[in-house]
C-alpha cells in the first residue's frame, strides 16, 4: 500500500516535470545559450539549496526530537525533506503533496498521531518563516527607499495581511490546529459527510494531535524559536540565489536587495499557490520585483530563469530519491 502511494506521487511529479519542459517561455537555443552565461554560477545555486534543505531538516529534526523520538537517521530525514518539497512544487495547492509523503514516510518510526503533529508543526513553521522574512523585508526596504504614497499603501498593505496571519498562526500554535482543519474541509461542498464521519472516527486522535502542537509552544519554547530562527535563516540564506545569478549581470546589486527581490517576487508567487509550480507567477513576481527597484527587467526574467533550471533540478533528485527507496523497500521484501 505504501508503495502504491509512492507510485502515486513519482508519477504525478514525472508528469509535471514533463509539462513544465514543454512549456517553457523560450526556444532551448536561447535556454542553452543563458545556461552558458550563468557558468560556474549555476552548478553555485545547485549546491547552495544542498545547504538550505539542510537547515529544513535540522529545523524539523528538531521539532521531531521534542517529542522524544528521533524519527529514524538525519540521512533519512533529509531524503524525506528534498522529496517532500520537490512535491510541494509540482503540486497544485502547494502542501497537498509533499506533507502526507512525509506523514507516510515518518509513520513507521514514530506513529501516525507524533507523524501527523510533527509534519503540521513544521509546515506551520515553514510558512510562518515566511510572513517574518516578508514584515522584515517591509521594514528593510523602508530604511533603504524613499517611499512615495502609492508604495507606502502597498507596503502597508502587506504588513497589515502579514500581521493578520502571524496572529492566527499564534493562535493556532496555542490550541492546535489540526482541528480546525477538519472542520475547515468540512464546509467544502461534497466532502462533508466524508469529513465528519473522518471527525468521529478520529477524534481522539486529532484531539491528541492539537495537544502535541500546543505543547510545543507552551512548554519547549527553546526548540519552537530555534525552530523557526531555523527557518527563517533558510530564507535568508536562499537570497544568495538571487545575488549569485544576478553578479553575472551586474555587480551593482547588494545582498539587501536580493533580499527584496526574493521577498516580494516569493509573495507574489505564494498569492498563485494554486498554480502547479506557481508557473508565470514566480517569473512575474521576479520582473515587477527588480522593476520596483530601477534594475532592468531583463535581469528578472533571468533571475527567474535560473531559479526554475534550478527547482527542475532538485525536483528530479527529490524524485529519484522517492525512487530508490521505493526499490530498497522491494528488494528488503524480497529477500525476506
Amino acid at each position: 500500500m505504501k508503495n502504491k502511494y509512492r507510485n502515486i506521487f513519482l508519477a504525478f511529479g514525472i508528469i509535471a516535470v514533463l509539462i513544465m519542459i514543454f512549456t517553457f517561455d523560450m526556444d532551448y537555443q536561447e535556454l542553452w545559450l543563458n545556461l552558458k552565461r550563468a557558468g560556474v554560477y549555476l552548478p553555485l545555486v545547485l549546491l547552495l539549496w544542498l545547504f538550505v534543505y539542510l537547515i529544513n531538516t535540522v529545523s524539523w529534526h528538531i521539532i521531531i526530537r521534542s517529542g522524544g523520538k528521533t524519527g529514524g537517521a538525519f540521512v533519512r530525514l533529509y531524503k524525506f525533506t528534498v522529496t517532500g518539497f520537490a512535491l510541494n512544487y509540482v503540486t497544485p495547492v502547494g502542501l497537498m503533496g509533499g506533507e502526507p509523503y512525509r506523514i507516510m514516510e515518518l509513520k513507521p518510526y514514530i506513529g501516525i498521531e507524533r507523524a501527523t503533529s510533527s509534519v503540521i508543526l513544521y509546515v506551520m513553521m515553514h510558512i510562518f518563516s515566511h510572513f517574518c522574512f516578508w514584515l522584515s523585508s517591509v521594514l528593510l526596504y523602508v530604511c533603504l527607499y524613499p517611499v512615495g504614497w502609492m508604495m507606502g499603501i502597498i507596503l502597508g498593505a502587506i504588513t497589515v495581511f502579514c500581521l493578520l496571519i502571524v496572529i492566527l498562526f499564534m493562535k493556532g500554535y496555542r490550541q492546535g490546529m489540526a482541528v480546525a482543519f477538519v472542520r475547515m474541509g468540512g464546509r467544502i461542498p461534497f466532502l462533508k459527510k466524508k469529513v465528519f464521519h473522518f471527525a468521529n472516527a478520529h477524534k481522539e486522535k486529532l484531539e491528541n494531535i492539537d495537544k502535541q502542537i500546543a505543547l510545543l509552544h507552551q512548554q519547549k519554547k527553546q526548540t519552537f524559536y530555534s525552530a523557526l530562527l531555523l527557518e527563517y535563516t533558510a530564507r535568508v540564506v536562499s537570497c544568495l540565489e538571487i545575488w549569485l545569478i544576478l553578479n553575472v549581470l551586474t555587480t551593482h546589486v547588494s545582498f539587501a536587495d536580493c533580499c527584496l527581490i526574493a521577498a516580494f517576487s516569493s509573495l507574489l508567487a505564494n498569492l498563485l499557490f494554486f498554480l502547479p509550480m506557481q508557473l508565470g507567477g514566480r517569473e512575474g513576481g521576479f520582473a515587477l520585483a527588480v522593476g520596483g527597484l530601477s534594475l532592468s527587467g531583463a535581469y528578472g526574467v533571468y533571475a527567474a530563469l535560473i531559479t526554475r533550471i534550478r527547482e527542475m533540478v532538485w525536483i528530479v533528485i527529490g524524485l529519484v530519491l522517492m525512487k530508490v527507496g521505493n526499490f530498497k523497500q522491494s528488494k528488503e521484501r524480497y529477500s525476506a
